[in-house]
């Protein structure tokens, strides 16, 4: 049975592992980085399980840019909880549960939570070859970022709700 839910203390290790296994060192979140995430905004931050066992995960904060800044990926003060724009600062499927649906599933659940919060859409950024994977909820890629996030290149995405 999968499930979709809000983060829990209890989750936050295992978060961790999740982080990973599914980034690149210089990308992920650490333990520390997601417990100050899970406190500050745990609506935005969602984890799925299947029979259980933590397999996925989706969070962000929420903001009035409408561009993801690399200083919000640290600094929790920038979370404006009355924000326009749902971020996504990751979106995790443990690779032995991946190409299944389960990424679609996550994001469609946060897409929900953004639209029943009233905001004006939602913004993320994603390296070039996710940029088609992003497109078929409504992103439009934007170009390539200012971030330099992980020292990767990225792509802007965002999305209108109106």
């Amino acid at each position: 049975m999968i499930s979709i839910q809000t983060v829990e203390e209890a989750d936050i290790a295992a978060l961790a592992q999740l982080e990973a296994c599914c980034f690149p060192k210089e990308e992920a979140a650490d333990e520390a980085a997601l417990r100050r995430r899970a406190r500050t905004f745990p609506e935005s931050f969602l984890v799925m399980k299947k029979d259980g066992v933590i397999i996925g995960m989706i969070n962000g904060c929420v903001s009035n840019q409408h561009m993801i800044c690399d200083a919000m990926y640290e600094d929790e003060s920038l979370h404006d909880p009355c924000g326009a724009y749902q971020t996504v600062f990751g979106l995790d499927v443990h690779p032995a549960h991946q190409h299944q649906g389960y990424a679609k599933e996550l994001m469609n659940a946060l897409i929900r939570v953004a639209q029943e919060a009233q905001r004006t859409g939602m913004v993320l950024t994603c390296k070039k070859q996710l940029v088609p994977f992003y497109e078929q909820f409504g992103y439009r890629n934007m170009g390539v970022s200012a971030s330099v996030h992980g020292g990767a290149e990225w792509y802007d995405m965002l999305l209108c709700f109106a």
